[in-house]
């Protein structure tokens, strides 16, 4: 069973701008999907077909860069880097956050001094 795990980022009674960690597959595709997100890889990143892992918003960022990817390969990869998925689901101000990015399973990727 994949575990949540909520690390702090700032003080806030209603953890609003709060960012939790996942390894939970449905919980990922849901905050993506929710968003308008979906799962693509940067081209050339790697020799294997699903390269570095990103969640994709159409319309925001260089979309060049990016080749969508099915969920099970994306999850495929996910699981053999140990990856988590690091996420935001509103700003400080109470908005939608589409912050995410991908930490090693092992360091969460919370306030540790690690980048």
């Amino acid at each position: 069973m994949a575990a949540t795990k909520t690390t702090k980022t700032r003080k806030s009674s209603d953890h609003r701008g709060s960012a939790k960690t996942t390894t939970d597959h449905n919980r990922i595709m849901r905050w993506a999907e929710e968003r308008g997100g979906h799962p693509a890889t940067v081209k050339g990143t790697t020799d294997d077909h699903t390269g570095v892992l990103r969640i994709d918003f159409p319309g925001r960022g260089n979309d060049a860069a990016l080749e969508e990817v099915s969920w099970d390969d994306f999850f495929k990869k996910f699981d053999e880097k140990k990856l988590a998925f690091l996420y935001q689901d509103k700003t400080a101000g109470g908005r939608t956050s589409r912050f995410g990015k991908f930490v090693n399973r092992e360091s969460g990727g919370g306030n540790r001094g690690r980048r």
